[in-house]
């Protein structure tokens, strides 16, 4: 969703009164409720292309003596969460929550990420603060602003492609390529220029990935560079990956020698 009042976000899909109400947004406990833990998407981070929404749960962990009755969570981008400039919000108004024993439950938060409409600046790539709160069934409860962060990462392209083929044994191939990544303000992949890439080389018959040497994306996201062909195997173009683009790795391209 477009940036937007939290109040709005809380009001329209929290059924817990006592955190939806219209008050300023700040830690807040009543009562001896307590979160011991939040994960988001698996432990891992989000990444999201052009088109396709991306289904992520928050789970969220709390303790209170007398059980716990809900859990509530919401994503957030910015300095803090009342001048927020990217939200990500639940799907229904309550968690599905899982009794773990007689005082702590594990209450699982659907949301859904359009880049279509939720993602409208490139800029939104990066660290997302995790809101997240927890009622005990006697109406404790607790919120936190930013319990923990998620990265929301740009899915990324890389292409390879290594001639002639065949090749002589220790002759010289050409190994070309571009690396491309989501734009979400155009809504198609632009060039991901400047960023260092490795070349690597598996022999057939082998399961390790060797790296040959980096090479450097130009400004339009080609990569060029040539490399010694001694033995049959694959050649792609690995990145490793920075905080708003994933780690991505091209199909192989496999080279016959002679």
């Amino acid at each position: 969703m477009r940036k937007r009042a939290t109040v709005a976000i809380l009001s329209g899909v929290l059924a817990i009164s006592t955190l939806a109400a219209p008050a300023a947004l700040a830690d807040q406990h009543i009562g001896d409720t307590k979160i011991t833990k939040v994960v988001v998407n698996g432990g891992q981070p989000i990444v999201l292309g052009t088109a396709n929404p991306k289904k992520v749960v928050i789970s969220v962990t709390g303790s209170d003596p007398k059980g716990i009755n809900d859990g509530i969570a919401f994503l957030w981008h910015g300095n803090s969460v009342d001048s927020a400039d990217g939200f990500a919000g639940p799907t229904a108004e309550h968690g599905t929550c899982k009794k773990l024993s007689s005082t702590s439950s594990s209450c699982s938060v659907s949301i859904t990420i359009d880049p279509k409409s939720d993602l409208y600046a490139n800029t939104l790539a990066g660290y997302w603060k995790v809101f997240a709160g927890a009622q005990g069934k006697d109406s404790d409860f607790i919120t936190k602003d930013a319990y923990t962060s998620v990265k929301v990462q740009r899915a990324a392209g890389l292409t390879v492609n290594a001639s002639p083929e065949p090749v002589a044994k220790n002759g010289t191939i050409t190994v070309t390529g571009r690396f491309t990544r989501a734009d979400w303000q155009t809504h198609g992949y632009s060039p991901f220029g400047g960023q260092s890439v490795r070349l690597q080389f598996k022999k057939t018959g082998t399961s390790t990935w060797t790296t040959v040497k980096w090479v450097k994306s130009t400004s339009t996201g080609y990569l060029t560079t040539t490399a010694k062909a001694t033995a049959d195997g694959n050649w792609r173009y690995s990145f490793d990956g920075v905080s708003s683009t994933p780690a991505v790795a091209s199909t192989p391209d496999w080279v016959d020698v002679k």
